[in-house]
Formats: structure tokens, C-alpha cells, sequence
């Protein structure tokens, strides 16, 4: 075997199958744990890597590493141009501009001066490198928002300006290392600027051409629907080789122009897309980053100084919170949403592997401290993704600007059972929603007191107004079987398919109108249609919230309440779930349930039980 052949080296098959295994287990892990994906990742990299010399890419895989990293941060990076909807930006478009016209420059000449004064690198490294420093990181950002469960605006801005800052710090590291050329090396200036906007040009009109003609050919039907995404990867990857054999980099740009075309396409096959690449982003980010970490050589940290911490210092307390209160001056963005970006700005993927191929650029001109871009690097990722990792949640929700610690429950649908329900769950301390196209529907619950949305909740005016990151758990329960269906499929990828439900269709116990099991949520409540519960409600029927305890378990509950409908549970947590009579889970003490109790045992009832569940049973 290959393992033995070369002193513990991995085949190059099995360190591929290796490195998805640790990338793709390091975020199943987090989610387990509730922990930053992007620390594990770099954690399980470094270990593999550099601690245990189990996985030495260099050494594995070989000289195809760089390029595979190249191509996989460009699909990323196409990935998150395709979320760049303009359409979908609302209020955040003039925080986006200013970031982007303002903050790229800002943050170039303030992450130079930290270079220059902090590290204590020569003006030529520090003009290289600040360039690259205009990146956040979208490699980085996209699992910290879904980590952090951060609100709609500050993350379309976290997210817009990593996706876009990181091509165009690309490009300030090659326009810095060009005027370096002409004055190291003796080349005109003039060829020089030449070649720079060649470059530049070339790549912004390719991408643009290359996400026309995709949108075209997929709007017109030229290519069949199960070759798009085959067709999409390798023009991607066309136009990404293409732009940066004229200009190192400009790939970069090339693909955001793309992916932010076809993103404003209106494609009827976008979401299939996207959902697609985020995919593919998923497993590309975790790849890199354990590529990236287990390739770190430990002899070139012992360049490093302690200048490198004030470096740090420097970077993350002053260039980045005045780059972004200055940009955001005039915006009219709360100052909380300010402060939580002024103070998240983790660096990733393209900041290493930029970095390194510079560095090497510049030793080779004579710029000796050339040699200290790929270790600073490196540090600051490594300290910025810590950092942020496992401080955003925490900050975001003290300043009142992310999700709920309680998970909250979206009901599409107004109608007595919807409102019964989700007041039952706001007395239980749980956040609701109640959502319905029809202004009419909602007045029960506006009466009552629980948060309504008027509108459809796949329309854009749900994506502007409800955060849907405050919610967990989607129930799909409005009078229309069909519409139902259509949210419960079109939303289960977002919630996941665990925590949608759906009422029970009319007809769904007949095979000529059985729907295939990709369609649809989970059915609930034993089969009862919505007609059912409605005629449970003008019944009389009230919703009641039970807290279970050492003393107070499932069976006495059960005996005291024989007619009780048993609907749900709410864990110690507030997690909501639905429950099966037929095949009842365990019910552990400080667990609350869910119930629909008959007229008859109102009365008896009402003292004995309340909304959070304390008093008596």
C-alpha cells in the first residue's frame, strides 16, 4: 500500500477521501456541538497537519495543491455572487456602496500604516499586503452567520462586503505589486498600468459575458435542465482560467461578475442553482481550510515576532472599527448594527493563499521581508476566525441583532387553530409568527396579541421584513392543501426538512392523490385535516401547556387528561416538536407539552396549569 511505500504518506486517494472526511466531520461536529465550524476546521487542519504530520498535502497530494485551492476559492467565491441579488438588498444597499466605494480604499491605507508601524514590514510589503487586507472573507463569514444566526441587514452587509471586497482586494494586491515592479525590477510604468487594466478590463467584461450568455442559454431552454449544472461548473471554470492567464488574480473578479449576473437573471432554475452551490461551497470551504492548516510549515512561524501580535492588535481593534464607522457615517444604520460590524472582520481562504503568492513575488525582487506576508497571514486568520468565531453569536445577541435563544415558530396560515397554538407557544415564552396573504385571516391573532406578517411568505416582502432566523420550526397550516405543500417544499431547505410540518392534505390517504415524499413537510396532529381542527376549535377546544416534572410525569399527566389531544413538546430549550401517540417519544421532567383539551375539562383544567407551566397539576 501506498502508506507504507513513503514513510506514513497518505495515497493521493486516500488523502482526498481524508481531507473530506475531516472538513465535512469537523462542521457536522460543530453543529452537534454548537460550536464555530471554522475554528474545528482549522483546528482538525493544524492537528492532521503541522502537530501530527498524519496529512502533509505537499507531501500527498503534491504540486496540484495551490491550483486546487485557486479553483475551489474561486467556486466559492461564484457562489456568493450568486446570492448578490440586488432585488434582495433593500436597506442595506447603501451600507453595501459605501463599504465597498469607501471602505475598500479606507481599509487599504490603514491596514498598510498597521504593517508599517505595527509589524514592521518595509512600505513595499505593507502596500502589498494592504491591499489584501480589504478582505473579510465570505470562506469564513457564511459559516459564522449560520453559526450566529445573525439578523437579515448586518448579515446582507457582512456577506456583500466579504464577497465583494475579497476580488477586489485581490486586484489592490496586484495594482500595489506592479508600481513595486516598476520601481524594483526597471519596468515602465506605462507598460506596466497597461497590463493592470488589460487585465482588469478583460476579467470584468469576460464575467459579465460569460453570466449573459448562461442566462441566456438557461432562460431560452438551450441547454436541458439536468446538464445546467454540469454546463454552470465549466464555464465557471473557463472563465476564471481564462481571466487569470491574463492577469494573476483577476479570475477572482471574473467569477463574482459572473455569479452576480446570472443572480439578477431572474432565472426560473436559480434557486436549484444556488442551493446547488451552496452545496458545493459547503465542501469546498472545508476542504481548503484543512489544506490551507495541515499545509502551515511550524519553521516559518519562528519569523514571526512579537510585533506580529501588535500587528494583529492593530488590525482588528483600529483599521477595521474606524474603516467601518467612517464608511458608514451618514447611512442612517443604528449604531449597534455599526458596532457589530465595525467589529467582525475574520479573514480566510483568499487572504492565505494571496498573501503567500505575493510574499514569494516580492523575496524574489529583494524585498527581504517578502518572506513574512504568508506567516502574518496566517496569524491574523488564525486569531480573527478564533476571535470572531466564537464571539459573534454571543455579541450579536447582546446587542439585540440576532436570533432569539428561545427557537421561534413560524405558522403559515391564520385561522383559530394557528392562533390557539401560537398563543399557547408565546405563553410558554416561545417566539411566533402567524403569516397570511389574506389581511382578513389574521385578525384573531392580531387580536390576540401574537406578531402577525400580512403577505405571502415566499414573496420578496417576507424576505425584506421577516427574519427568518428567528424561527426554527415552520408549520404549514393554512385552509389550502396546495399552498401548503408549495411552502413546506420550497422552505424546507432553509429550515431543514426535520423542522417543517404540514397539516394533513384533505385527500392524502388516497393513492390517486399521494404526493411523492420530497414534496410537502411532516404531517402532524394524527391526520386531521384543517377542517378538522377548526371544527375542534368552534367546539370549544382550548390549547393548554403542561410542564412535566420528577413527581408529575407523561402517565399522570395522561390519566388526569384521557381526553386530552396530545399535539407537541417543548424541550428544556423551548425546541418545538410535534409528537406521534402512536409511537410517543420520551418525555424527560422539565420537558412542557402541548395539548388540545375538550370543553368538558376546560374548567377543571384552567387553575391547574398554566402558560410557562408552573402552576398546579
Amino acid at each position: 500500500m501506498a502508506i507504507e511505500e513513503t514513510a506514513g504518506a497518505l495515497s493521493p486517494a486516500l488523502a482526498f477521501a481524508f481531507v473530506g472526511a475531516l472538513g465535512v466531520g469537523s462542521q457536522w461536529l460543530a453543529w452537534r456541538l454548537r460550536l464555530p465550524a471554522i475554528v474545528l476546521m482549522l483546528a482538525a487542519g493544524l492537528i492532521a497537519g503541522p502537530v501530527t504530520g498524519i496529512f502533509i498535502p505537499s507531501r500527498d497530494i503534491g504540486p496540484i495543491v495551490g491550483p486546487l485551492i485557486s479553483l475551489a476559492v474561486a467556486v466559492i467565491l461564484f457562489e456568493g455572487g450568486l446570492t448578490l441579488d440586488l432585488h434582495k438588498l433593500g436597506d442595506a444597499r447603501a451600507g453595501v456602496r459605501r463599504l465597498v466605494v469607501i471602505g475598500a480604499p479606507l481599509g487599504w491605507l490603514l491596514s498598510t500604516l498597521a504593517l508599517r508601524f505595527g509589524a514592521g514590514l518595509s512600505w513595499e510589503a505593507s502596500t502589498v499586503f494592504g491591499g489584501i487586507l480589504i478582505v473579510t472573507g465570505p470562506t469564513v463569514i457564511a459559516p459564522m452567520l449560520r453559526h450566529a444566526r445573525l439578523g437579515r441587514r448586518p448579515a446582507a452587509l457582512l456577506q456583500w462586503e466579504a464577497i465583494v471586497n475579497d476580488a477586489l482586494g485581490a486586484l489592490a494586491a496586484v495594482l500595489a505589486f506592479e508600481f513595486v515592479l516598476v520601481f524594483h525590477s526597471g519596468v515602465k510604468f506605462g507598460a506596466a498600468a497597461s497590463e493592470l487594466a488589460i487585465g482588469i478590463g478583460f476579467a470584468t467584461v469576460l464575467g459579465f459575458a460569460a453570466g449573459y450568455g448562461t442566462a441566456r442559454a438557461f432562460g431560452r431552454g438551450r441547454v436541458p435542465e439536468y446538464m445546467k449544472v454540469p454546463v454552470l461548473f465549466a464555464i465557471l471554470l473557463l472563465t476564471f482560467a481564462l481571466a487569470d492567464a491574463v492577469l494573476h488574480e483577476s479570475g477572482l473578479l471574473a467569477v463574482t461578475v459572473m455569479g452576480l449576473v446570472i443572480a439578477n437573471a431572474d432565472l426560473a432554475s436559480y434557486e436549484e442553482l444556488r442551493r446547488f452551490k451552496e452545496h458545493a461551497s459547503v465542501l469546498l470551504v472545508s476542504g481548503v481550510f484543512i489544506l490551507l492548516a495541515a499545509s502551515l510549515d511550524p519553521a516559518s512561524l519562528d519569523l514571526l515576532t512579537w510585533r506580529a501580535v501588535v500587528f494583529v492588535a492593530l488590525v482588528v481593534l483600529i483599521a477595521r472599527p474606524f474603516t467601518v464607522l467612517i464608511s458608514l457615517i451618514g447611512t442612517g444604520l443604528p449604531f449597534r448594527e455599526k458596532l457589530l460590524i465595525s467589529l467582525t472582520g475574520p479573514r480566510g481562504v483568499v487572504l492565505v493563499a494571496v498573501a503567500g503568492l505575493f510574499g514569494e513575488r516580492l523575496a524574489g525582487l529583494g524585498i527581504e521581508d517578502g518572506a513574512l506576508l504568508g506567516p502574518l497571514a496566517f496569524a491574523l486568520v488564525t486569531a480573527t476566525v478564533v476571535l470572531h468565531g466564537f464571539s459573534l453569536a454571543p455579541f450579536a445577541r447582546f446587542l439585540g441583532l440576532a436570533g432569539a435563544d428561545v427557537p421561534g415558530v413560524l405558522l403559515v396560515g391564520g385561522s383559530r387553530f394557528t392562533t390557539g397554538l401560537a398563543e399557547a407557544l408565546k405563553s410558554a415564552k416561545v417566539p411566533v409568527l402567524v403569516t397570511d396573504p389574506n389581511h382578513g385571516r389574521l385578525y384573531r391573532a392580531r387580536a390576540a396579541g401574537v406578531p402577525t406578517f400580512y403577505g405571502d411568505i415566499l414573496g420578496e416582502a417576507a424576505e425584506q421584513s421577516v427574519e427568518h432566523l428567528h424561527y426554527e420550526t415552520l408549520i404549514a397550516a393554512s385552509d389550502n392543501d396546495a399552498y401548503n405543500t408549495l411552502v413546506a417544499t420550497d422552505l424546507a431547505p432553509e429550515f431543514g426538512r426535520a423542522k417543517v410540518w404540514q397539516i394533513a392534505r384533505a385527500k392524502e390517504g388516497k393513492a390517486r392523490h399521494a404526493l411523492p415524499t420530497q414534496l410537502g413537510g411532516r404531517s402532524f396532529g394524527s391526520g386531521r385535516t384543517h377542517s378538522e381542527f377548526e371544527a375542534l376549535m368552534t367546539e370549544g377546544w382550548v390549547f393548554r401547556v403542561t410542564r412535566l416534572t420528577e413527581e408529575f410525569g407523561y402517565e399522570d399527566w395522561r390519566e388526569k387528561r384521557p381526553g386530552a389531544i396530545l399535539l407537541g413538546r417543548l424541550s428544556e430549550k423551548g425546541e418545538f416538536s410535534f409528537v406521534r401517540e402512536d409511537k410517543l417519544p420520551k418525555f424527560a421532567p422539565g420537558m412542557r407539552l402541548i395539548s388540545l383539551l375538550p370543553p368538558g375539562t376546560v374548567i377543571e383544567d384552567a387553575t391547574s396549569s398554566n402558560g410557562d407551566g408552573k402552576g398546579r397539576h
